[in-house]
């Protein structure tokens, strides 16, 4: 991986954060004319405000992101066995599942969104994990699935302390999401590339 293809990355993902969070803050401030988070009213949260915010979730899904390949490479080192690893992340996955629906239930939040929330989380960190299966192999199924939901509910934490407030839990977790499964299925295609490149032209034969 070259600093230019990290560079690409970086400002790529950025820039998906950006349109993620100013379209479904456009989408949800149209629902609810009292749409207003991060201390923001519903006036002063325009297209630029939402998009800047989003350049923000961006960066913080790149920190996350590259946090969780930092981990992956340490434990990877530790268990030496890599299904160890995987049976670790499969299993903190399922405890991130039921911690989320009781951390949501244990504020009272609305009979449908305790449930709703991680459940829709679920399916859609499993549809990303199924592209990624098909993009590269079986095995990256359950670190997809650690990274699409384990570190998606880590970096929206913020959202979820204190009083609970659905908007702004919504608002901050799509747009982490998109970031994370962009940056998660981009890899891949920037290591081939690079892999690709730098092989060895073919000779002919004398």
């Amino acid at each position: 991986m070259t600093l230019r293809k990290w560079f690409f990355l970086f400002w790529s993902c950025m820039a998906v954060g950006a349109v993620v969070t100013a379209v479904f803050g456009s989408i949800m401030r149209g629902l609810d004319s009292e749409f207003g988070v991060m201390g923001l009213n519903a006036a002063s949260m325009n297209a630029l405000m939402m998009a800047l915010v989003g350049l923000m979730m961006g960066a913080f899904s790149q920190m996350g992101f590259f946090a969780y390949l930092t981990l992956n490479y340490i434990a990877l080192s530790v268990f030496r066995k890599s299904y160890l690893w995987n049976a670790l992340q499969g299993y903190t996955t399922l405890f991130a599942f039921g911690g989320l629906g009781y951390l949501l239930f244990g504020q009272r939040t609305n009979d449908w969104f305790f449930w709703v929330l991680p459940l829709g989380l679920a399916i859609g960190s499993l549809a990303v994990a199924y592209v990624k299966v098909k993009q590269t192999n079986r095995s990256a199924f359950i670190p997809t699935l650690f990274l699409m939901f384990f570190i998606t509910f880590i970096e929206a934490w913020p959202a979820l302390q204190g009083e609970t407030n659905m908007t702004a839990i919504v608002f901050m977790m799509i747009p982490l999401f998109a970031c994370n499964a962009y940056q998660i299925l981009m890899l891949p295609r920037l290591l081939q590339k690079e892999a690709t490149s730098s092989a060895p032209s073919a000779k002919p034969v004398a």
